[in-house]
């Protein structure tokens, strides 16, 4: 006994044999070629001129910060073995003489206390010693400001560069519901590229952020722990001139008197 409707479960002739759908080839190269266009390079070549503007600017401003980076890595590297240097000399209880052993910035401080220790010959001793050690002060504070040059930078980047990019990105999407009002269209492929060009751009503000502020945070503990450690040497450094002066200055009189 036939079942109902069994007849419509067979294989219709021709079915399988049907003409392509009109335009289907061209939805499909239309879709890939949107597709390829989701980089970085189409990305940026899509966006608007002032997304565009906004992604140079935090690109440039990454490299300096990585430039910047990598020069402050390498001075503060050669100041902290100048450092430890200055330290063990002072260990050594070698006076002045320190300044033979030593180069970089402790070399210039000590050489300016020398310099105002031996030109405040006539003075009492711990007037020449106070003068001594405030020009070795001087001295490292001079060019600890030096070597802070560009971590204003660091910081100014760490904190405006997220913002930076978020401009960018509202600025694409504002452009993007734009141009969805115009054509009249909400569908997915013709909404993702505007604001994936729009969010592109805060990522580049957090790529160039991130590393600015890891870097200041960085450079700013180190210099605080080299300053620290350059006026404990140099507090003990003047310490010792003047006790030596002291010694030698009692023993000028002990022999006077005998």
């Amino acid at each position: 006994m036939p079942v109902p409707g069994a007849t419509d479960l067979l294989p219709v002739p021709g079915v399988t044999d049907l003409p392509p759908v009109p335009g289907a080839g061209a939805l499909t190269d239309n879709l890939t070629a949107q597709a390829h266009e989701l980089t970085v390079a189409g990305l940026f070549m899509q966006a608007d001129i002032v997304v565009k503007s906004v992604m140079i600017l935090l690109v440039l401003a990454s490299v300096v910060t990585w430039a910047i980076a990598l020069e402050k890595s390498l001075r503060l590297r050669r100041l902290k073995r100048d450092v430890a240097a200055l330290e063990a000399g002072v260990a050594a209880r070698k006076g002045l003489a320190v300044a033979e052993g030593i180069t970089g910035l402790p070399r210039l401080a000590v050489e300016a206390g020398a310099t105002e220790w031996r030109e405040l010959a006539a003075e009492e001793v711990g007037e020449r010693r106070d003068r001594a050690e405030q020009a070795m002060r001087l001295t490292v504070t001079e060019n600890l400001r030096e070597i802070e040059r560009g971590l204003p930078f660091l910081a100014t980047v760490g904190s405006a560069g997220p913002f930076i990019g978020l401009f960018g990105t509202v600025w694409g999407i504002l452009n993007s519901f734009t141009a969805i009002a115009n054509s009249q269209d909400t569908s997915l492929a013709v909404v993702a590229p505007g604001i994936a060009e729009a969010l592109f751009a805060t990522a580049i503000g957090l790529v160039a952020a991130i590393p600015a502020v890891m870097w200041y945070n960085a450079f700013s503990t180190q210099l605080g722990r080299i300053g620290a450690r350059l006026s404990t040497a140099i507090a003990r450094l003047a310490n010792q001139i003047g006790r030596k002066k002291l010694v030698e200055a009692a023993g000028e009189l002990r022999r006077a008197a005998e």
